[in-house]
């Protein structure tokens, strides 16, 4: 298997985004499978780097990237050290990054035999969720799109109106990480952001408007996105498929930083239904 980590995308005028890949150097054809993390997330995070193996494994070129203002650096990707480009992330920008990833890997793969860029599905977890459907619902280049703990409605997480009216006053508002103990900031320019692209990020219209094999995949004991979410999912879209993993919490029973050599009994059923999905 090829292991390539912490590929630099520079980018004119914008930050640069860091990429994994893993394929297979022996087998022809693989199709390309891009990972969006969620939120407050990253590409090195508990198991994920388990799960691409296996999916190259399977015969799929995986990819993993951090979104560019995720809040990690090219130097430490895995803690959140540069909190100021966290609180300036918004929508727009993880998909922007989103599409340069995919043009980035059909340039990168384009004189590689053994990978077939015309071939592109997405893979999102939890927020990265969202954004995957968005950009399924958009981009002719994504043939087909796997939704894990997605979320099904980016608006009703920003609180209520006197939430938002106090933080349009104070102008950031704090969440704290409960592995790293920070007090990770939110400028409002996420949620003008937002307003300014509501049509856009509506992901009940995105879902309903896509016309792409979309696989579904809910744990039932999730606590961040509940069940009713993918249900959701599947009824705006009656063409795709929902896998539902009994027991399965919001990262399929892993967590950061995982120790272990093999993957969640959880997130193996998960793979194997991806698998089976995209083959």
């Amino acid at each position: 298997m090829q292991i390539d980590r912490n590929i630099i995308l520079e980018r004119k005028n914008k930050k640069p985004i860091l990429i994994d890949t893993f394929y297979s150097e022996t087998k022809a054809n693989q199709p390309i499978l891009i990972f969006c993390h969620g939120y407050k997330g990253f590409k090195d995070w508990g198991a994920w780097h388990l799960m691409a193996e296996a999916f190259a494994k399977a015969g799929l070129c995986f990819i993993k990237f951090n979104f560019s203002h995720n809040g990690g650096t090219m130097e430490n990707p895995i803690d959140f050290p540069d909190l100021e480009a966290f609180g300036n992330n918004n929508y727009t920008k993880e998909l922007d990054d989103l599409d340069a990833i995919i043009t980035w890997s059909q340039n990168h793969f384009k004189n590689n035999a053994n990978i077939n860029t015309n071939k592109i599905s997405l893979i999102g977890h939890s927020r990265g969720g969202g954004v995957t459907l968005i950009k399924a619902s958009e981009d002719t280049r994504i043939i087909k799109l796997i939704s894990l703990a997605s979320v099904s409605d980016f608006g009703v997480r920003f609180g209520s109106d006197a939430e938002i009216n106090d933080w349009k006053t104070k102008g950031v508002k704090y969440i704290v990480n409960g592995r790293t103990k920070q007090q990770m900031p939110h400028y409002y320019q996420f949620f003008e952001d937002f307003k300014a692209n509501e049509n856009r990020y509506h992901i009940e219209t995105a879902t309903k408007q896509l016309n792409i094999p979309h696989l579904i995949i809910q744990g039932t004991e999730d606590a961040a996105v509940k069940l009713s979410e993918a249900e959701a999912l599947h009824q705006w879209n009656p063409d795709s498929q929902l896998e539902i993993i009994e027991g399965a919490d919001h990262v399929f029973d892993t967590r950061h930083p995982w120790k272990k050599k093999e993957l969640s009994e959880e997130l193996m059923t998960v793979i194997k239904h991806c698998v089976e999905f995209l083959k």
